[in-house]
């Protein structure tokens, strides 16, 4: 176990200091809280771009208060640049980043953390790390994309996506398809819409391990810089006061969190980090009882690509703290923040909701919160659909099945192939274990929008989705049909029923049917699982209890 740092100088701590002089740190230095920054800027993800000159003033701020700040870096892939192939190894990094940080900070020895993360897997890694460290705490995120103006319009990341699709249908040439392509994502800074990066960035404003406004500003606003020092300077605070994470993200603060995530209208992901940040907190959180918690609030705001307003506009019009205000009385408000006082004081200050970008509780967009969760013989152990972005004419739906086992095959199809409306895509083998790594379906699901087939034709597959996903798209179907789920005994041309009101997936076949077909099932497809997917397909849990491996 490492020398606890900060203290009177140990004849032991000889080389350590030595080696830390190396770098040019003075003994001075050394006699202060060693506080981690841990960064995860990289070159190649416009979300985490920003990173690489945000830490300084962190460490200023660092300085400042009296501590000593060490970066260091872990990896930052992107979950948009990352579709097809590259897709079986995102959500693995989210424990190998855990991994990574939690063996620095322990090797090293620090004493307070900040964690400089915007995108998708990266903020919940890092979130299991700090839970697992328990040292005082804070996050920052690089700060929202600009949006693109095009025309009378405004496009951000997931309209490109859903542009894939026009293309496909000759709604739009190949010129306006590249320009389209060149434009859409403005600056760096994280996707400007309602995806899992933002998503998790604004759970962690509810829960006060971020400022308010850390994820809704735009990067490269002056204010990042301001946060930045702030940031800096509160880490040392905590850690002088020796205040852990767990006096803070607490099971109510979890709670308030999910609700803030229902109200305003997140990323179904989210449901599969914060059941791994639960079971690390070794909190009984059930999907049953998420989906009990995510239902006692209304839906107040909705973002792109389920509504017309981006990121910037939920900013301007108060952000994570005016959502906050208008759920306050559902909400346990005497949690205490990492960011300073309590919750009912945070918000306090906060914009009253406009009523039009965020509503008032008693006028929502949906009564009882954005997700569902469905259970039936074709998911026993559950699966999840955002009900927000559904069009009401396919919340109860019913169709034939056409069955594809692996993403590339779904995509083949909805490029050659026709689609008859009324169908329901079954895309299996694309779990945990099964893909391995449980794939986004983003780009099938965007390129249904696109060709305006989204109102008649569902999805659903035992891998995910994206936040900027809309449609009947049910995802994390448990069990996976890897692990001999009844996702595996579907055939072409079976009815399946998706009925969100009653929260139920169901195929339609006999029980005897079902039966004979358990029986029957051939072996999975061979899905390779080079590398370190071997050991991921191993060790991996259920989606249901978040898909954790390390």
């Amino acid at each position: 176990m490492p020398v606890q740092r900060g203290v009177a100088e140990d004849i032991t701590e000889a080389y350590y200091r030595g080696l830390m002089h190396a770098v040019g740190y003075r003994n001075v230095d050394l006699d202060k809280p060693q506080i981690a920054v841990v960064n995860s800027w990289t070159d190649v993800n416009p979300g985490h771009q920003p990173l690489g000159s945000l830490s300084g003033y962190v460490k200023e701020g660092i300085w400042a208060a009296g501590g000593c700040p060490g970066e260091f870096n872990v990896p930052a892939p992107c979950d948009g640049m990352a579709q097809g192939p590259g897709q079986h190894y995102i959500l693995p990094q989210r424990d190998l980043i855990s991994a990574s940080v939690e063996a620095m900070v322990r090797a090293h020895g620090f004493q307070g953390l900040v964690m400089l993360a915007s995108c998708d897997k990266i903020i919940p890694g890092m979130v299991m790390a700090a839970v697992r460290l328990d040292l005082p705490t804070l996050f920052l995120s690089a700060g929202a994309m600009l949006p693109c103006r095009l025309g009378d319009r405004t496009v951000v990341t997931s309209d490109l996506k859903e542009a894939i699709g026009k293309r496909r249908n000759n709604e739009i040439d190949q010129a306006t398809f590249l320009q389209w392509q060149e434009r859409f994502c403005a600056s760096p800074g994280t996707c400007s819409m309602m995806g899992t990066a933002n998503t998790m960035g604004c759970f962690l404003e509810s829960v006060g391990l971020s400022p308010f406004g850390s994820s809704t500003m735009l990067a490269f606003d002056a204010g990042k810089i301001r946060q930045a020092r702030d940031v800096g300077e509160g880490i040392v605070n905590l850690a002088r006061e020796k205040r852990p994470l767990s006096h803070f993200l607490t099971r109510t603060n979890l709670e308030n969190g999910i609700k803030y995530i229902s109200a305003s209208g997140g990323s179904t992901n989210a449901i599969l980090h914060l059941m791994a940040i639960a079971s690390l907190m070794k909190t009984d959180l059930t999907l049953e009882r998420f989906n009990q918690v995510q239902r006692s609030v209304p839906v107040v705001a909705k973002f792109k690509p389920s509504s017309p307003f981006n990121l910037n506009d939920y900013h301007e019009a108060g952000g994570v703290a005016s959502v906050l205000k208008a759920i306050q009385d559902n909400l346990d408000l005497d949690v205490p923040f990492a960011t300073g006082g309590r919750l009912g004081e945070a918000f306090s200050a906060a914009q009253e909701p406009d009523g039009d970008i965020i509503r008032m509780a008693g006028n929502p967009l949906a009564p009882d919160g954005c997700f569902v969760i469905l259970t039936g013989n074709l998911a026993p152990d559950g699966a999840v659909v955002k009900k927000t972005g559904v069009d009401p004419s396919m919340k109860v739906h019913k169709g034939p099945a056409v069955v594809f086992e692996s993403e590339e095959e779904v995509r083949r199809f909805l490029l050659e192939r026709k689609v008859q409306p009324g169908s329901v895509l079954v895309v299996r083998y694309e779990g945990p274990k099964g893909g391995p790594g449980m794939r986004e379906l983003s780009i099938p699901a965007a390129m249904l929008v696109g060709m305006g087939l989204h109102e008649s034709v569902a999805m659903v597959t035992d891998g995910r989705f994206s936040g900027a996903t809309r449609g009947p798209c049910v995802g994390h179907v448990c069990p996976e049909a890897w692990d001999g789920g009844p996702l595996a005994y579907v055939r072409d041309g079976d009815m399946i029923e998706i009925n969100l009101p009653e929260n139920r997936l169901q195929l339609l076949i006999s029980e005897k049917e079902f039966k004979l077909r358990k029986e029957e099932v051939s072996d999975p497809p061979d899905h390779p699982a080079p590398g370190v997917l071997a050991a991921y397909r191993q060790m991996v849990s259920s989606a249901d209890s978040g898909a954790l491996w390390l």
